[in-house]
């Protein structure tokens, strides 16, 4: 399958300045980026407290899920398979609801995460990937190190690989409905905050005090854990894992990892057939995504949904496997 195919852009054979996304202030953007990534984890701080101050309440734990698994789905089903990789269509609110859901994730804007992903299967593994933990990163258990700590996270302070977003999502500059979930990013990115909060307040009998901690697990905890999830996609499923079909880089499936990752860990299998909208395309491959997909196909809100021709997956399964 040719990059084309994988992306839905055609670019250059390798490459080149205008692939790469301009940065008006670098210092600012890895600021932000640096608060986003690390509050979240001094927020294990507040939650030993609360642990050892006050038992951990049903209601933190129920505001977690909810908040983990909707904004999770925002990335996978939204983000990734929808956007990115048209995988389906859907109506334009529901396009609305999960740009919206995703932003709350907190990983950046919807057309700058969809154009950095078209480009990392674009240069999948070689010079160009904005992630890959197996370029120029040397060589040994040094460079394993270091390849892999800068897929998970240090490519989020890196900007000269980042992908161009009038090459890689030009479609999505011209929607008008994920373009303003885009301009608004920091708005969504706080109403998940509120939203955690409003729900912890609910489920806690309306006391301000499980409000608190609502916001404190459903929001901190949860950004944390949504992150670290996804960024385990770029470096552990680049690195680790099983390969049962041919793809031409290292994409990896991680079985373990797939319920935390709502079914994207099947990763081989999506970078064979990156347009389909199951990546646990065998057989018992735990993928909630695309359960999600089914349903809503099932409701008359998707449709044109893509999968896999059994004769194709036969076609390249790898002669290892």
């Amino acid at each position: 399958m040719d990059r084309a195919d994988r992306t839905g852009t055609a670019p250059p054979a390798g490459p080149t300045a205008a692939d790469v996304q301009p940065v008006e202030n670098e210092r600012l953007d890895r600021f932000v980026t640096g608060l986003v990534t690390i509050v979240p984890v001094l927020a294990l701080g507040l939650v030993g407290w609360q642990l050892w101050a006050v038992a951990l309440g049903w209601n933190d734990l129920v505001v977690l899920a909810i908040m983990y698994l909707f904004t999770g789905l925002g990335i996978t089903v939204g983000f990734h398979r929808l956007f990115t990789h048209r995988a389906f269509k859907t109506t334009p609110a529901l396009r609305g609801v999960f740009a919206a859901l995703g932003s709350m994730a907190i990983e950046g804007p919807v057309i700058s995460w969809v154009a950095d992903h078209r480009k990392h299967h674009a240069f999948s593994d070689q010079f160009g990937d904005p992630h890959s933990p197996h370029v120029e990163h040397g060589h040994g258990l040094k460079g394993a190190l270091s390849g892999l700590a800068h897929a998970h996270v240090g490519w989020l302070f890196v900007h000269t690989h980042r992908g161009n977003k009038t090459r890689y999502a030009p479609d999505l500059m011209r929607d008008p409905v994920v373009a303003w979930v885009d301009r608004t990013f920091i708005f969504w990115a706080i109403g998940g905050f509120l939203i955690a909060g409003a729900l912890g307040f609910l489920l806690g009998g309306f006391s301000w005090q499980a409000g608190v901690t609502g916001m404190l697990w459903g929001g901190l905890v949860r950004t944390l854990l949504l992150h670290h999830a996804t960024y385990s996609i770029n470096s552990l499923c680049h690195f680790f894992g099983r390969r049962p079909f041919e793809t031409g880089d290292e994409s990896r499936n991680v079985a373990w990892l797939a319920p935390f990752t709502l079914g994207e860990a099947w990763h081989n299998a999506h970078h064979a057939f990156p347009t389909s909208a199951r990546h646990g395309v065998e057989r018992g491959q735990f993928d909630i995504s695309a359960s999600v997909i089914t349903l809503l196909e099932k409701l008359g809100l998707a449709w044109d949904v893509v999968r896999v021709d059994p004769a194709k997956l036969a076609a390249k399964r790898a002669v290892s496997a």
